[in-house]
């Protein structure tokens, strides 16, 4: 059984997220074909790199993301740092043929992202981007639906993901919350959901967007009493018309007073509809239009598909797939794919050209916030 030796740059949040589905893969699929080792933790300091190489059994904790990416040893590297960070790393790895699972969004901007796929060609690994919200039985069972007709001609969606975290005006800049670390909420929450309504709806042609920044100043991140500018969006609101013809609504922000993690999607069609809602992710919602009406109501009306924990195997024995399922359990199976996907030696979809392409959709949002027109987003 082949073991690979795994690297990651960055453990804040994310990183323990992904650190988490490596050592519980064996749990949760069964048989699982290959395993894996966290080999090595790179993080800006030392004494946090050696700490959270202790926690996770790695060999080493390091400081200089070269130590991971140029490694003979190491077969796979996770890019969990700030979005600012990702370019060097990411282009490191590429040019000596690791295996790289990246976080969203791809880099900083659409400038970086073309300097990705400039080194595309050359690229010998096999790459998947983080958007782990394709990955719930759910939503992929939407897809099925969707590739199957039972909708349709998509006629119009509605995708929203919200949360309430900056809604408080003490709550501090972080880099999330920062333009120049390639933060803001079209970057964080928008990457999400903008990617899983292209993934179901068909891809958009054109866009035009607003945005909003609740609070000009916020407390520093290192010492509250000192206010900072804020340079990154809150919120964002997009109109959409997909090449399907289809027309529908985005929207992603960090101001929604009351929300948590609330991502939900719609889709409209000519024979049925879907919706999903990432606070009940256990089940899909399907409207079959072709059902009759008659008599009295006939058999039409919304079905709830308890999706679960229903993978295909080796996944879904564990815990059950009648279990309610969790936010990591999408992780797993997102990472799962991925791994899979490397031991096979086939490619992985979302991969760097999917990042690529959304990388330039939020930017013509970000364009078209700042001057209000409606960009074609047909080449992203």
């Amino acid at each position: 059984m082949k073991t690979y030796k795994v690297g990651f740059i960055g453990m804040g949040f994310i990183g323990r997220v992904h650190a988490y589905g490596h050592l519980n893969l064996p749990l949760f699929f069964d048989p699982l074909p290959f395993r894996t080792e966290i080999a090595a933790v790179c993080t800006s300091r030392r004494e946090t790199a050696e700490k959270e190489a202790a926690r996770l059994g790695a060999a080493c904790g390091v400081t200089d993301f070269r130590e991971i990416t140029e490694n003979p040893e190491i077969d796979i590297v996770h890019i969990c740092t700030p979005n600012d960070r990702h370019l060097e790393a990411l282009l490191s790895a590429m040019a000596h043929g690791k295996h790289i699972y990246c976080d969203k969004p791809l880099v900083k901007d659409a400038a970086e992202a073309d300097r990705i796929e400039a080194a595309l060609g050359s690229y010998s690994g096999t790459a998947q981007m983080t958007l782990q919200n394709r990955f719930f039985p759910a939503t992929l069972r939407a897809k099925q639906l969707v590739e199957e007709g039972r909708l349709g001609q998509i006629l119009e969606f509605r995708a929203s993901y919200l949360h309430s975290g900056s809604s408080d005006p003490k709550a501090p800049l972080k880099w999330k919350l920062s333009g120049s670390s390639g933060g803001g909420a079209i970057a964080d929450l928008g990457a999400h959901i903008i990617d899983l309504a292209e993934h179901l709806a068909g891809p958009i042609k054109s866009l035009t967007a607003l945005s909003a920044i609740a609070y000009p100043e916020r407390p520093a991140a290192g010492d509250p009493s000192r206010m900072v500018k804020v340079d990154a969006e809150d919120t964002m609101f997009v109109l959409a018309r997909l090449a399907n013809g289809a027309v529908g609504s985005i929207s992603a922000g960090k101001i929604a007073t009351g929300a948590e993690d609330e991502l939900k999607i719609e889709l409209h069609g000519s024979k049925g509809a879907l919706r999903f809602d990432g606070m009940a992710a256990h089940y899909l919602d399907f409207f079959d239009a072709t059902a009759p009406a008659s008599p009295l109501g006939g058999v039409s009306g919304w079905t709830r598909i308890a999706c679960g924990q229903r993978f295909d195997p080796p996944g879904g024995g564990f815990p059950s797939p009648k279990n309610a399922i969790g936010w990591l359990r999408g992780h797993m199976q997102c990472l799962y794919h991925f791994l899979d996907c490397v031991d096979r030696g086939v490619p992985a979809v979302p991969g760097l050209a999917e990042g690529i392409r959304l990388q330039r959709l939020l930017e013509q949002i970000r364009l078209s916030a700042a001057d209000g027109g409606w960009k074609n987003t047909e080449n992203c």
